[in-house]
């Protein structure tokens, strides 16, 4: 993994034992999170090759249960990307 000039000066003054204090300024922290937050929910739209008999077995499981088969796939990706689910190949 390569770290940037300021991790590598972060690592050394906390190997030292000598971390360099900032003041607390809860504004900015705020700012922070609603970036963060907004980055996490945003969305990206992608083009994705399936089988039809795969696709066609999600519509209608989305049917069945009364969502949409984008909701289906979403989640299967985020459980996926979150260690939530294994995939077997």
């Amino acid at each position: 993994m390569k770290y940037t000039d300021e991790e590598i000066e972060l690592l050394d003054a906390v190997e030292q034992n000598d971390p360099e204090t900032v003041d607390f300024d809860n504004e900015a922290l705020k700012v922070m999170a609603a970036d963060t937050l907004e980055y996490m929910n945003e969305k990206k739209q992608i083009s994705i090759n399936l089988k039809r008999s795969d696709l066609d077995y999600i519509k209608q499981r989305a049917k069945d249960i009364g969502i949409s088969y984008q909701s289906i796939i979403q989640s299967l990706v985020h459980n996926y990307s979150t260690n939530k689910l294994d995939l077997k190949l």
